[in-house]
């Protein structure tokens, strides 16, 4: 790890005393869907950060979020197994030949677990014996403290700090100011682990990128992407635009009208068409696949070139970018001149159409001289599923980097800082505030 290219504020792991504490370690390892690890990369990256806490005498409690069990508009927690830690829990298990304990808490109907009984001491007990290698916490968002405001956050925050002596944020892509990546801190010596810090290094490839700079962008929303968007056009020389993002953005260029696509986020999109009508930044992807319905059905789907648009024309779902839109001058061009491309983007509505995305992904790779930087999550899922092979060999060029969360990448290039984000801030201000 490069520390001469981290803020010299971060409190960093390679300098706690680990010998005998009990290490709490907030991983992002929220990989699991439908009950199954489909990509343990995120799992993977932070072995590292695990096996240097117990070299170094440490025992280990870890902690993450999986899904979205908490109801913002009803508040309730639902508990269920397909959002349960244990799929991740066996593949450590394998990875790491260790016994990892989950332990079980009571939980309310509309509250999930309330709090982090006494039972858990018996597991302290067997882990500082040495009888089990760790233990894994429930899902984070199972608790009612994590992500609610007042007496109940603050409880549960110092409840996870009462069951360790030292906290390790490794946990790059859970940047939300929660309990268990923020409020903790105020409780006990945190530190940054080796992903956390190797991620907020390679930062500064998209912050301060070789030139020209291209970053293909795209998501289910267009009003949640509005903010980083902005920035995002400010800083590359070029954006491409995949999913619904693109289909708001030709229904505000070309006045026509696609399914799926809000009249707000069309009007929300005008100020991008303006703002490009003077840069002309964005290079836009000649043909785009229309369907009849949400999915894949013969004869309900067709191409569409964005030269034939009729203005004022309803148009059905666009549910992916056809796979000649790469090679078109414009954007082969584009992919081929960069020499930085940043991909935060799932060109198609998957599993149904997946063409546009292996497409994206095989013209960047053609590219042999960029640095490719990919955001994580879904963009990772579907490259590996997408092209197995380039994705193994690209896990070990040096001329990619895979990020393991793609909205923390979006939120830092919004912000213009990698320590802006909150719960680095608070491992900052934890720094500060042991050395006072």
């Amino acid at each position: 790890m490069d520390q001469a290219t981290l803020h010299p504020d971060l409190p960093l792991l390679q300098d706690a005393e680990l010998k005998d504490k009990i290490v709490l370690v907030r991983v992002d390892h929220n990989v699991v869907k439908k009950g199954l690890v489909e990509d343990p990369y995120r799992i993977e990256s932070t072995i590292g950060t695990l096996y240097y806490i117990v070299e170094q005498g440490g025992r280990l409690i870890l902690m993450t979020h999986v899904g979205r069990p908490y109801d913002k508009k009803t508040g309730t927690i639902t508990v269920k197994e397909d959002s349960s830690v244990r799929p991740v829990v066996e593949y450590l298990e394998r990875k790491l030949h260790a016994k990892f304990v989950v332990p079980t808490f009571p939980v309310d109907e509309k509250n999930g677990i309330e709090q982090i009984d006494t039972s858990i001491n018996w597991h302290i007990r067997d882990l500082l014996a040495r009888k089990v290698g760790g233990i894994y916490l429930p899902n984070t968002r199972w608790f009612t403290g994590e992500e609610t405001k007042g007496p109940r956050r603050d409880a549960f925050a110092r409840q996870l700090a009462g069951l360790a002596d030292v906290f390790v944020n490794d946990a790059f892509g859970s940047w939300q100011p929660h309990a268990s990546t923020f409020d903790v801190t105020r409780y006990l010596k945190s530190y940054a682990g080796f992903l956390l810090q190797k991620e907020l290094t390679n930062l500064r490839q998209v912050l301060d990128p070789a030139r020209p700079f291209v970053a293909v962008v795209a998501g289910a929303k267009y009003d949640t992407k509005i903010g980083p968007l902005k920035e995002i056009y400010k800083k590359v020389d070029r954006l491409i635009l995949g999913g619904v993002m693109y289909n708001t953005f030709l229904c505000a260029k070309y006045g026509i009208k696609v399914a799926g696509v809000g009249e707000s986020d069309i009007e929300a999109a005008k100020e991008l068409v303006a703002q490009d009508a003077q840069a002309r930044k964005i290079v836009e992807l000649p043909v785009v696949v229309e369907s009849d319905i949400l999915g894949r059905e013969e004869g309900k789907y067709r191409k569409v070139r964005v030269a034939d648009f009729v203005p004022g024309r309803q148009y059905g779902y666009f549910l992916d970018v056809a796979a000649e839109s790469f090679e078109s001058k414009d954007v082969a061009e584009t992919m081929l001149g960069a020499r930085t491309i940043f991909v935060n983007a799932v060109m198609g509505f998957t599993p149904h159409f997946t063409e546009g995305s292996a497409k994206l992904d095989s013209t960047i790779d053609k590219n042999r001289d960029a640095m490719k930087l990919y955001g994580g999550g879904d963009t990772l899922q579907e490259f590996k599923s997408l092209s197995p092979g380039l994705y193994l060999s690209a896990m070990d060029d040096a001329q990619y980097y895979f990020f393991t969360g793609g909205g923390a990448v979006l939120k830092v290039i919004e912000e213009g800082n990698p320590y802006g984000m909150e719960p680095v801030q608070a491992l900052m201000e934890n720094k500060k505030n042991a050395s006072a």
